[in-house]
């Protein structure tokens, strides 16, 4: 059984509920209230150093990689190199995973042990128009589970979407399609 869930970009800048205009502008101004003064502790820092651009190498303290021009925008999309959507497909799926399982565990929900019982698989489009520059991105993550009921994986997915930092910060930014899945 599967489910899809989809944040409207329209929705989220147009129209919002009174319940997200309410939380939205309430973390609004926690994190504004952070840029202006910089009080909140950080919990972890990431520094990348990047050199060639899409055909370049990143640095970093645990990631040594080299970059490749994918085939769809016109470059050799070489075997063992990655791109920026790649990178951040990566990033986005393990934060919002890390993210669920931080959830649950808020909630008392037991998410399963196994890694196979709960993947997250996240694709990122580039969209838009090259010739113009302009561009963006979307989204499409599927979410699947083993071992809770789909309503629990629903619950879960949702309250996760403003918790993950990665969700937070692309929210009313990127198209973002949900689709859940109960694994049997």
């Amino acid at each position: 059984m599967s489910l899809r869930i989809s944040q409207s970009l329209s929705r989220a800048v147009l129209r919002p509920s009174p319940s997200t205009l309410l939380r939205t502008s309430i973390i609004s101004r926690r994190f504004q209230s952070t840029q202006q003064k910089k009080d909140l502790p950080i919990l972890y820092s990431a520094h990348a150093k990047v050199v060639g651009a899409r055909k370049g190498h990143v640095e970093a303290e645990s990631l040594n990689v080299d970059l490749t021009m994918s085939k769809a925008l016109g470059g050799p999309g070489d075997a063992g190199k990655t791109n920026p959507e790649e990178m951040f497909a990566a990033g986005y799926g393990a934060c919002f995973q890390s993210a669920m399982n931080a959830v649950a565990a808020k909630d008392g929900i037991t998410m399963p042990t196994a890694p196979e019982d709960s993947i997250v698989e996240t694709t990122v489009h580039l969209i838009g128009d090259m010739q113009k520059l302009d561009l963006g991105l979307r989204v499409d993550m599927k979410i699947m589970v083993r071992g809770l009921e789909m309503e629990q994986i629903k619950g879960i997915v949702e309250k996760t979407k403003n918790v993950c930092p990665y969700s937070r910060a692309i929210k009313g930014n990127v198209w973002t399609e949900y689709t859940v899945v109960k694994l049997d």
